[in-house]
């Protein structure tokens, strides 16, 4: 990507701290979901299996959709093409 005729990288950014952070923090929900279905019974098979699904909803789907890219592929491709102009 070019910012005023210069190539900018994107490394580096200071964003490492927080990256640790969040993926600890999904890492460990995707355990404790694991975790949960060791309690798993036929006789208590109900409540396991919800905190599983919800653990593991909280893993995949909040970092997936909520913690994604600001930016739609459409912006930077558009974006890159006016440059180029």
């Amino acid at each position: 990507m070019y910012s005023n005729g210069k190539n900018t990288a994107h490394s580096g950014e200071g964003r490492l701290v927080g990256n640790i952070v969040t993926f600890v923090i999904f890492f460990v929900a995707f355990c404790g979901s694991l975790y949960a279905l060791s309690f798993w019974t036929f006789e208590n098979a109900w409540i396991p299996t919800l905190a599983c699904f919800a653990l593991v909803l909280i893993a995949f789907a909040v970092p997936m959709h909520l913690l994604r890219r600001s930016e739609s592929a459409n912006e930077i491709v558009e974006a890159a093409s006016e440059f180029q102009k």
